[in-house]
């Protein structure tokens, strides 16, 4: 059974663009504009086995949203993988000190994130 992936983003192109992507690949999807929605999505929902966080978003952003997730007994097991336009080798260390496992940039490199995914299953 291929893992049940929730992306989160704040842009709906994004969010279209990683979905085909991965549907293409056998992974199922569930989806959030919203870092507080998402948050609510993996505590209302234990078949999730992987979250991919922007981490740059409105109102909440991804640095929060992953602290949270840590902070929370019934959803901190789930590993996330950061998702940033940031580049630099600082904002790969902030997202890991935030909480996330791994860490991919924008423009998605679909290799490296299959490669990701696999190396957290």
């Amino acid at each position: 059974m291929k893992k049940k992936i929730l992306i989160v983003d704040d842009d709906p192109r994004n969010i279209f663009a990683l979905k085909l992507t991965l549907k293409a690949r056998g992974f199922q999807m569930e989806t959030s504009t919203m870092a507080q929605e998402a948050i609510q999505i993996l505590k209302d929902n234990p078949s999730i086995d992987l979250v991919l966080m922007d981490m740059m978003m409105p109102e909440m952003d991804g640095y929060e949203a992953v602290k949270i997730i840590r902070q929370t007994p019934s959803i901190q097991h789930i590993p996330v993988i950061a998702v940033t336009a940031q580049a630099m080798e600082e904002d790969r260390q902030k997202c890991l000190d935030a909480g996330a496992q791994d860490y991919v940039k924008k423009p998605i490199d679909v290799d490296k994130l299959l490669i990701a995914i696999e190396k957290l299953s």
